[in-house]
């Protein structure tokens, strides 16, 4: 069952791509889309962080930060930001912490039977830290509903 909308959303405390410490506090006085998304370097995760990417200016516009989750290493997510060109950070949930504080975890990915993979999801966390969309994809090839992400964030601009 996915946070739900109206609920404050759990701090995190995560290593980035580029070895810093980011929390979702840091984000205070700015909303933020949180993302999170399986592995670096898989189809439907680059095509998703892609989209996001393109269409930053938007999401800047509308008094927005990205950032993307997943349980890859900070070395492998600052080679995938480098090989994608993305421009925000990517944050690793090695020890699976926010993925299981956002019910954002698999127990078991649906492929090759990997356990402990992030769910495909998407929250958008308002300036006071208040989750104002919240979506855990069925599958870990649907995207997010990216115009129902940006719908939310004009809202509350």
């Amino acid at each position: 069952m996915a946070i739900s909308i109206g609920s404050k959303a759990p701090d995190f405390s995560l290593v980035s791509d580029s070895k810093q410490t980011v929390n979702l506090s840091d984000y205070r006085g700015k909303n933020v889309v949180v993302l999170f998304f399986p592995l670096a370097f898989t189809g439907v995760c680059t095509t998703e962080l892609c989209t996001m990417r393109d269409d930053i200016a938007n999401y800047s516009n509308m008094n927005a930060d990205i950032v993307a989750i997943s349980v890859d290493s900070p070395f492998v997510l600052e080679q995938y930001k480098e090989a994608q060109k993305l421009n925000f950070p990517l944050l690793s949930d090695f020890n699976k912490t926010a993925s299981k504080a956002y019910d954002s975890l698999y127990d078991e990915f649906p492929a090759f039977g990997m356990q402990g993979v992030s769910k495909r999801s998407a929250f958008v966390i308002d300036k006071e830290g208040v989750v104002k969309y919240s979506e855990v994809c069925a599958s870990p090839g649907d995207l997010p509903n990216f115009d129902a992400i940006k719908g939310t964030l004009s809202e509350i601009k």
